[in-house]
């Protein structure tokens, strides 16, 4: 067992190539990070796009893991994790991408600096958030004191479908 661990939930998505492949790959690189588990993951699903509407549907899901790596240290991981995949950042806000992996939840914390903010930013309407973070954790209470499960009932369920569950080797 870890010593001092944080719950934390992070959303990945990814629309070009083998995006399914893409998340089965990163769920094992997480999984494989120091001092790091995955407890939980969910079924992915299949979204519309945010962004742009001319790229390819998004495979999505959010895994719950424990981690003793600090908030800025398992972002640096991941976007370690985002790079191996060929995610390039750079080009339009939203567009498609190989990987991209968000520190959706870290524990109880609150963190807002140039390169992370927790809670995610734009969470409370994305339906590809809610679904599998309310799959894996149904009776969550949000930071703002609401039960996840309102969070769900306000979003928008178009275009988001069920499509496998991942299962860690």
């Amino acid at each position: 067992m870890l010593s001092h661990t944080s719950i934390v939930y992070i959303g990945l998505g990814s629309n070009l190539g083998d995006s399914a492949g893409q998340l089965g790959s990163a769920l094992s690189a997480i999984d494989a990070l120091s001092d790091t588990q995955i407890v939980n993951t969910s079924s992915f699903y299949q979204s519309k796009p945010m962004g742009p509407p001319d790229q390819p549907v998004y495979v999505n899901a959010v895994a719950q893991l424990t981690t003793a790596l600090a908030p800025h240290e398992l972002l640096n991981e991941l976007q370690k994790i985002e790079s191996q995949h060929g995610r390039v950042r750079q080009g339009e806000r939203w567009g498609p991408r190989t990987l991209d992996l968000d520190i959706l939840l870290f524990g109880n914390e609150t963190i807002k600096t140039d390169t992370l903010t927790v809670p995610h930013v734009g969470m409370s309407e994305r339906e590809f958030v809610l679904v599998p973070l309310f799959e894996i954790s149904p009776e969550m209470v949000m930071p703002d004191g609401l039960p996840l499960s309102v969070w769900v009932s306000r979003c928008s369920l178009d275009g988001l479908k069920r499509l496998t569950s991942f299962k860690k080797p």
